[in-house]
């Protein structure tokens, strides 16, 4: 199988090659005309970077060269950014990867082409005519081309400054996107960056200076950018040198949770599949591979970015580390390592597996993504993107539920304890994605087993009140990132039966309650949910909402410290109020939802099996409970002391939306909290299960059932007062637009029929209504009866919704934002809740 993925590189080698010949223009058979330059001659009086290709620089003309002596010779060519913008909405980070490829440089007569082969499609064939079938059927790219300008000996020189100074990472089209500014890249204020432009054995690396003006920036741009209309970033090039031969390929198994590259092969045989996967991984052997545990032949080793701060520096070295546990069980001794990044170090240099900590004007991404071998999966750098606010909102969190600033000046050990836990978790979650594993959101009868997982704050309310924080979050390495590290790393020894071992790997592990899940099966099974904990989300959903009341009903002061404005109290009210926002999320996926497995066949795991009705029940009961008016007011002390922010404490997005201006809104925070459960419940994927499951299972929870109960726990709820009463009137609106969405837009009839024939229910009702009661319950009443009614008497395409207000940032997984990131393997984009 390894001899079979290099057979169409090699074809294509040698129809390269023949074709060169037959021109006469094969480099090393290629006259030197006699007016071209020696490269010695050329590069006179140039400084000279000598390594894997060879640089020059001329100071005169602010030119780089590159000498190029490897031709149809296939390297890797990666770039990205070294200084970023700083704005999260935008997405251009400091050691953003902009993705790499393999290249060849092939001699055509004066011209250098840069050519990117395809292996998408390719053919493991021993027949040439049928590898270069398949070659010559499917497009290559040709990326630059480049004209010599001296030669020696079968060497060329070409000048590379067009080439490096020029808007390769999209940074145009990205601000244009995220800004609706037009942004224009001026060469005349854009350099060769010579501090970081250095060549190695076996890497030679670029750093380019690129300015951007624009004459109409716009202002999300100026909030980060000393000067708008000029915005001055790096790009980074690298060209290295490939990994050789000896790394075996394993076949990916979707049960390991080991991300694979995949392609075509076009010579697979009938009967089988054509698509072929092979998991990403390192290379890493042991030194005797029949050993019990063996040091490694060369070991994994990450370098952690010099500019994060001590007490997070060690936190992330700490966190980072735990992986050398995984390795250990798996019987390696020393094969994991972080250190700090060597002094003078590039961290875009790709030798390097490196942590970046990245600072933002606003709390954002994390990410761990990884530089791959197509070839093989082998991967051969990973890069950690840590956002530099993810520890402050943690702190902010803790604040909120502890509230410990009785006097003000207080610094309880509790807060910085929880946020640096959080920070070793997310070093470790991320630098998993970077060895090659994905998301394992799986809620396992052993607690929480993995750093893949997306962790909730685990804090406990105890008997007395008070609030237990030890076991906020897990410390070390879980047992099923022993399994990860098993499956894709183990070193096994020679006659070793791979296939049957690996397939062990995962059927031990399943007896012991350990499996993968991730992100796709998050809205499906209520055993799968992100920042979330427990097996039981209805059970957990409730414990959350008695603890997030017992601190709303201490907030305060206790909140802030002495001598900070009294309005900054909204800032730790926040996250606090949205305590439970995910666990509503990971409840909701019990409606209408089944636990099931990726079993294949003949490995005696059970496929699926649907939530019992009872337990959908007990989750719709816990869901309407967020909804029930006394469960979102505010303490009337909170409201009492929230004054309008003072100058130079203006809104941000942070904050609450309102529709009272400068002053706190009261009733905003119910109706963003609201939408949440709301939108789950009424999520038409979720709608079309419930009507299959009950077609399928009378036992089991129509959508009917749902919505009766859904009205019945917001329009037939008596308030207590009236703060009560106008909050349980913007949720009866919340769950009118809801209605009205789902029966306009959902793709199955059924449900549109069944949400269309409530919302009648509704209008009968709200007409009903509109009659009684003081005049802020008729108007209210009157305006749903008659919203409801245009709404069934005129197209869905002609009915507009106002906008709901916007809700304070979460988590946007999967935010547009990373999709632009092309040939790079990222698998996390993990935001600060």
């Amino acid at each position: 199988m390894t001899n079979g993925i290099f057979h169409q590189t090699g074809a294509a080698l040698l129809i390269t090659a023949l074709a060169l010949v037959l021109t006469g223009s094969l480099a090393p058979l290629q006259a030197q005309d006699e007016s071209t330059p020696t490269i010695e001659e050329k590069t006179e009086g140039m400084q000279k970077m000598d390594g894997f290709f060879p640089m020059y620089w001329d100071e005169q003309a602010g030119t780089l060269w590159l000498e190029i002596g490897l031709f149809d010779t296939e390297v890797l060519y990666a770039r990205g950014l070294a200084a970023g913008l700083g704005s999260n909405d935008i997405g251009l980070d400091r050691g953003q990867s902009g993705g790499s490829r393999i290249v060849t440089f092939q001699r055509v007569g004066p011209k250098i082409l840069m050519v990117q082969p395809n292996y998408a499609y390719r053919s493991s064939s021993d027949d040439a005519d049928e590898r270069r079938a398949v070659e010559e059927g499917f497009a290559i790219s040709t990326l630059w081309g480049f004209t010599v300008a001296a030669e020696t000996d079968g060497r060329v020189l070409v000048d590379t400054t067009d080439f490096l100074i020029r808007d390769a990472h999209n940074v145009i089209g990205r601000l244009r996107q995220r800004t609706n500014s037009t942004y224009r890249l001026d060469t005349s204020r854009s350099a060769i960056h010579l501090p970081y432009t250095k060549a190695f054995p076996k890497n030679s690396e670029m750093d380019v200076t690129l300015t951007y003006t624009s004459d109409q920036p716009g202002g999300l741009v100026g909030t980060v950018a000393p000067s708008a209309g000029a915005v001055t970033l790096r790009l980074h090039y690298s060209l290295v040198e490939l990994p050789g031969p000896g790394f075996t390929p394993r076949e990916a198994d979707p049960r390991s949770g080991v991300g694979a590259i995949s392609y075509r092969d076009y010579s697979t045989p009938l009967g089988e599949p054509m698509i072929k996967r092979f998991a990403r991984r390192h290379r890493l052997e042991k030194q005797d591979p029949t050993a019990e545990v063996s040091e490694p032949v060369e070991p994994i080793v990450y370098y952690l970015d010099r500019g994060a701060p001590e007490p997070v520096r060690s936190a992330l070295l700490e966190g980072a580390g735990w992986w050398n546990q995984a390795f250990e069980a798996a019987g390696y001794r020393n094969a994991f390592r972080v250190e700090r990044l060597p002094e003078g170090a590039d961290k875009m240099d790709v030798r390097y597996n490196v942590i970046n900590w990245v600072h933002r004007s606003t709390r954002g991404w994390s990410s761990g993504g990884s530089v791959t071998d197509p070839r093989t999966g082998e991967i051969i750098r990973g890069q950690v993107t840590l956002g530099s606010l993810r520890v402050r909102q943690d702190y902010l969190i803790a604040e909120g539920l502890l509230l410990p600033y009785e006097n003000g000046t207080e610094a309880p050990p509790e807060l910085e304890a929880m946020a640096l836990a959080r920070i070793r978790q997310l070093a470790a979650h991320e630098v998993g994605h970077t060895l090659g594993f994905g998301h394992n959101y799986y809620a396992s009868p052993l607690g929480r087993v993995s750093v893949l997982d997306y962790p909730h704050p685990l804090i406990t309310l105890l008997q007395n009140g008070t609030l237990d924080f030890s076991e906020a979050y897990d410390v070390g390495i879980g047992e099923w990132d022993n399994v990860f590290v098993e499956w894709a790393y183990q070193d096994f020894p020679d006659g070793t039966d791979e296939d049957a071992a690996l397939k062990g790997i995962l059927s031990d592990a399943r007896a012991r309650g350990l499996m993968y899940m991730t992100n796709q099966d998050t809205q499906v099974s209520p055993l799968v949910h992100q920042w979330a904990n427990g097996r039981d989300p209805a059970a957990e959903l409730d414990r959350l909402m008695d603890l997030r009341r017992n601190s709303l009903n201490r907030f305060g002061e206790n909140s802030i410290k002495l001598g900070m404005p009294l309005a900054t109290m909204e800032e730790v009210l926040v996250p606090l109020y949205l305590h439970h926002r995910y666990q509503i999320i990971a409840a909701a996926s019990g409606l209408g939802g089944m636990n099931y497995t990726y079993a294949l066949r003949g490995d005696g795991q059970i496929p699926l099996e649907r939530v019992s009705g009872n337990a959908q029940r007990r989750v719709l009961d816990s869901l309407i409970r967020t909804l029930h008016p006394a469960e979102l007011t505010l303490p009337q002390t909170v409201l009492d002391n929230l004054p309008p922010r003072p100058s130079g404490f203006g809104r941000n997005r942070e904050l609450f939306p309102r529709y009272t201006g400068g002053m706190f809104d009261a009733i905003t925070p119910a109706v963003s909290l609201a939408e949440i459960t709301v939108s789950n419940i009424l999520n038409e994927q979720r709608a079309a299960r419930l009507v299959e499951q009950n077609a399928l299972d009378s036992n089991l929870p129509g959508l009917d059932e749902v919505l009766g109960q859904l009205i019945a726990g917001t329009f037939g709820v008596e308030p207590a007062d009236a703060y009560q009463a106008e909050i349980l009137r913007a949720v009866e609106r919340v769950v009118v637009d809801g209605l009205s969405n789902l029966a306009a837009g959902a793709d199955m009839p059924q449900v549109r029929a069944i949400a269309t024939y409530r919302l009648r229910e509704l209008n009968q009702r709200s007409t009903s209504n509109s009659g009684r009661g003081d005049v802020s319950n008729r108007a209210h009443y009157a305006l749903l009866a008659t919203d409801i009614e245009r709404f069934l008497e005129r197209p869905a395409d002609a009915y507009q919704q106002p906008d709901a207000p916007n809700l304070p940032p979460g988590e946007p997984i999967g935010d547009p934002a990373l999709d632009w990131l092309a040939g790079t393997s990222l698998w996390c984009s993990e935001w600060d809740q």
